[in-house]
């Protein structure tokens, strides 16, 4: 991939978009190609045929999805199956037919087995069964991984699959019924503190580990990848993380220091953990090159300050 060549960013204004757009920029790539949600429907077949046709990107990052936490999982399951395998049917189809050079497909970690041994290796894919609360949501991203490799198989296309871990950074989702844990916990503790509450009452029992990959530096990882390595050098697929992991508790009580709460941490444990623990062996892509650099306690002090900017700029708007 060079830096005249045409890019398309889908879902340059989530998370993991626009962390894309930035790394891209950085490097002096100029000919970014982006639609929004009203500019271009990617649920809708047609429209994104003929805006392929239109356009013709030389590379293509497919980081569009319908995504949120546990709860948004477990209240839509048929949509986020419907959605997330019309939006990546359609642009991986799209993509062949207009014989793009490169397709990067961003799928997740919650691919792998619910209890899979740890650190996750891409082998253990389908290996055992799902996490419940994110089935389908899993399974779309599955299909999605399967498709670029089946395309590459038939035709021969460079189709290539990054697998990240859990995501944070500015410009997060912090709808307390869709978000994350992350960005929900830094959401609770902020309004808690600005209410003087006594206590936060956190999801679950605390006790699960997440790694967690601050957003600028999957942009950096999927750039890489799309400039340096092949379909083959991957495999299927390829993990992105920082190897490193932490429990909710912990997670809890450091977003709470950072924040500036006080009060009492209380955890629901009639609500649901999740995967009991979810770490990624990120071996194969360190050995291509690549590895993060921004530290869990740096990524959480510029997310939180983001957040406080945002709630600044939506007052004076």
């Amino acid at each position: 991939m060079q830096s005249h060549q045409r890019v398309f960013v889908a879902g340059h204004r989530g998370l993991a978009g626009s962390a894309i757009m930035r790394a891209l920029r950085s490097r002096g790539y100029a000919n970014l190609v982006t639609r929004n949600r009203a500019e271009l429907n990617l649920l809708d077949r047609a429209a994104v045929s003929e805006f392929f046709r239109q356009q013709r990107p030389d590379h293509v990052f497919l980081a569009a999805a319908k995504v949120g936490g546990i709860l948004a999982n477990k209240d839509h399951p048929a949509g986020f199956l419907l959605e997330n395998l019309a939006i990546q049917n359609n642009v991986i189809e799209a993509a062949h037919e207009c014989g793009v050079r490169k397709l990067l497909f961003l799928g997740s970690s919650c691919i792998y087995p619910r209890d899979c041994p740890q650190p996750i290796r891409e082998e253990y894919l389908l290996s055992g069964k799902l996490e419940a609360t994110n089935e389908a949501y899993a399974i779309a991203k599955i299909a999605g991984l399967k498709l670029c490799a089946a395309y590459n198989r038939q035709h021969g296309t460079d189709f290539l699959c990054a697998m990240p871990t859990n995501l944070y950074g500015p410009g997060d989702n912090y709808d307390l019924r869709s978000s994350h844990v992350l960005p929900a916990l830094i959401r609770k503790f902020h309004e808690a503190r600005e209410r003087n509450q006594s206590k936060v009452v956190v999801w679950g029992t605390g006790a699960p580990l997440r790694e967690f990959l601050y957003s600028d530096d999957l942009g950096e990882a999927l750039v890489f990848l799309m400039q340096q390595c092949k379909a083959e050098q991957t495999g299927e697929a390829i993990n992105v993380g920082t190897g490193e992991d932490i429990s909710i508790l912990e997670l809890a009580r450091r977003i709470s220091e950072l924040v500036g709460f006080r009060g009492e941490l209380e955890f629901d444990a009639e609500k649901p953990d999740g995967t009991p623990r979810k770490l990624l062996d990120v071996s194969r892509i360190h050995a291509l090159g690549w590895h993060h650099r921004v530290s869990l306690e740096e990524g959480l002090r510029q997310t939180y300050s983001a957040y406080q900017q945002s709630l600044l700029a939506a007052c004076a708007a």
